[in-house]
């Protein structure tokens, strides 16, 4: 709900933490109030009134409605396309992530996100990093996942340098396992550098993970998977994750990926390091059906929003729910209040890359704010704004 007063506007909804009904005021695309609504401000009864929270902040999106990442040649316009759609999402800033192939492949992805963000300034906006998934990880089939085993190597600096230049600087995050010999000394120039080193997709003996974060790496990619099916009880690179307080953990939260007891001790044990993710795939925003993946063949999304291969419903084909949908499974399971869960998605991931919109619903801060209705357990976005601009809904 808005009302427009001279160069400012006043955004009404409950607060996603406290549950107040509030005014939040925006001048020049900024928040300057947050305040309860008084006597004669517009109310609409307080049931009806929508949530309102940050934007969400999605640190790693592989495509949205059909467009990917991964699929070359990639255009700039269709990255432009993928940073106005996932607002319906409710997602204010993104890192479009490029996954392990060949050396030229990501080259030619990442120069064309980079090109995306020189010729657009909508799209500069929203792109908060390119995050680069591979291909330092694992040969191993299980940590390996679904990326091709035929390009997985060791890191190689000048080779990042590379891909770097290509992408006029932009690639902040980069996942990669730290079993290869020779990890360390490249996590130690990434980190003085800027990157974010995150360690996933990987069979990295304990001791190796200790080094990678002795050395600079900050993150747990999508916390539990991309791992073996069956693991040493102890100790094995999950429980090692877990126990680095240097590691903050990311998580896909959409009730296939991970079980509830799993998601209830990534929660209690990281705190507020943990973050969600979608790692959303490009079905993600696609009606249910059998659809045909350049990297799994055929897949089947189904009606409760799983994807798995055609041929085996046991095996899952990549995440196709966003952000919202993490933070409606988090509350509808009790495993986090909605403050909780809202943040992980939003104020926590923009401080982790070091966003202003870290600073949330709070005066100064930058007017990116979605408002959430709740129906049948789910969070569904209303409207998005972006620097103070409606963008959705």
């Amino acid at each position: 709900m808005t009302t427009q007063e001279s160069s400012s506007q006043v955004v009404h909804g409950l607060h996603y933490a406290t549950g107040d009904a509030v005014a939040v005021r925006i001048t020049d695309g900024a928040i300057t109030s947050v305040s309860p609504l008084q006597a004669g401000e517009e109310t609409a009864g307080r049931g009806k009134l929508p949530w309102i929270g940050p934007g969400l902040v999605d640190l790693q999106i592989n495509g949205f409605r059909g467009k990917d990442f991964n699929t070359l040649p990639l255009s700039s316009d269709t990255v432009c396309e993928v940073t106005r759609e996932v607002w319906q999402e409710g997602v204010t800033s993104y890192f479009p992530t490029v996954i392990t192939n060949g050396d030229e492949a990501i080259a030619q992805a990442v120069r064309s996100i980079a090109e995306a963000c020189r010729k657009d300034p909508v799209t500069a906006a929203g792109i908060g990093g390119i995050h680069l998934e591979g291909p330092f990880l694992s040969p191993e089939d299980g940590p390996r996942g679904a990326h091709d085993r035929r390009f997985t190597k060791a890191p190689d600096w000048d080779l990042f340098q590379s891909w770097q230049e290509a992408a006029d600087g932009k690639i902040r995050i980069v996942t990669l396992s730290p079993e290869w010999p020779g990890t360390s000394a490249f996590v130690e120039q990434c980190a003085k550098s800027g990157v974010i080193v995150s360690i996933g997709h990987t069979a990295a003996e304990p001791a190796q993970i200790r080094e990678a974060v002795s050395a600079g790496a900050t993150l747990s990619t999508h916390f539990g998977n991309g791992a073996h099916l069956t693991l040493p009880r102890h100790p094995n690179y999950l429980w090692e994750q877990l126990a680095e307080d240097g590691l903050s953990t990311c998580v896909i939260a959409d009730g296939f990926h991970l079980p509830s007891s799993v998601l209830k001790v990534v929660l209690r044990t990281k705190g507020r390091q943990a973050m969600l993710v979608s790692d959303a795939v490009h079905f993600s925003g696609m009606e249910p059906g059998d659809y045909v993946s350049h990297i799994g063949g055929q897949v089947t999304l189904t009606e409760e929003g799983r994807l798995h291969l055609t041929g085996n419903a046991k095996i899952l084909a990549g995440s196709a729910q966003m952000l919202p949908w993490g933070i409606s499974h988090l509350v509808k399971e009790e495993l986090a209040t909605l403050a909780d869960a809202w943040e992980m998605a939003s104020i926590r991931p923009a401080a982790f890359v070091g966003q202003p919109a870290s600073q949330g619903m709070t005066a100064g801060a930058p007017a990116d704010l979605v408002l959430m209705d709740q129906k049948d357990g789910r969070f569904q976005v209303q409207t998005v704004y972006k620097n103070g601009l409606k963008v959705w809904g």
